[in-house]
């Protein structure tokens, strides 16, 4: 959990589950696993439990965080909260009653606005029907190439408030995308030790199929040795754009 956070599109993060599995290409330089690898040698209780060395790692074991659960209650003031940036809730090994109980949080917490963000895109299309989704949970899939665009469509299905894709580490173009019933997207190149470099076209080819949909576009990096080596303008200029909190589930 943290107050705030350095991440452009979020205020805060918070983690009722910590710990995932690699799945897909923009996991192999994982930001996650290795900051639970170090947490990990500094004693941090929540992350002991080691996953599979074939997939995970030190300290990055999906692992249940019950004592987790009231923190936003304490937050008073308003924010906007990134779930699990170090773990993903729709992981097989989150069970749906927990999830449940974690959607219980944000709906009895309508003052906060929830950013809830998976690789797990087949589960959540399976557990969608099974779940409340109160007007505060904004439901995000992450895309980094066009093999993982079934994701959009499983995305697409699930009644959220807001819909968005995470286009980062984006490593290569998404020219097919569909961005019907999709509210936002956020495109960004990797960071990190080993970061794959991102090509410009992809970046303002994502930009111009949001204009022309009406999707929110927000550029969060050009990337690098760290996130913010390459800097965020686009064209002389930012794009910050986030959905409207107005918008009301497609069913």
């Amino acid at each position: 959990m943290a107050d705030k956070s350095a991440i452009e599109w979020t205020e805060a993060t918070w983690n009722p589950t910590t710990g995932c599995d690699r799945i897909s290409a923009g996991c192999d330089n994982c930001y996650a696993l290795n900051l639970a690898k170090r947490l990990k040698a500094m004693g941090s209780a929540k992350y002991q439990n080691d996953g599979d060395p074939r997939t995970s790692g030190p300290g990055f074991g999906v692992t249940i965080h019950q004592d987790a659960l009231s923190i936003p209650h304490r937050w008073r003031e308003p924010r906007t909260v990134f779930v699990n940036s170090m773990s993903d809730l729709f992981h097989a090994r989150v069970p749906l009653d927990y999830v449940r109980q974690v959607f219980d949080v944000m709906a009895d917490t309508p003052r906060h606005t929830y950013q809830v963000l998976t690789k797990r895109s087949s589960r959540l299309a399976k557990v969608a029907s099974q779940l409340d989704w109160p007007s505060n949970v904004w439901m995000g899939v992450s895309v980094e190439t066009e093999h993982e665009l079934p994701r959009v469509d499983h995305l697409r299905a699930v009644p959220a408030a807001v819909r968005f894709i995470s286009a980062e580490p984006l490593l290569g173009p998404l020219d097919s995308v569909d961005l019907a019933g999709i509210h936002w997207l956020i495109a960004g190149g990797e960071s990190g030790q080993g970061a794959r470099p991102v090509d410009p076209a992809w970046v303002r080819a994502l930009r111009s199929q949001c204009v022309d949909a009406g999707t929110a576009f927000f550029f969060k990096q050009w990337g690098g040795r760290t996130p913010k080596a390459g800097g965020r303008m686009l064209d002389g200029r930012t794009w910050d754009e986030m959905p409207s909190r107005e918008l009301t589930p497609v069913l």
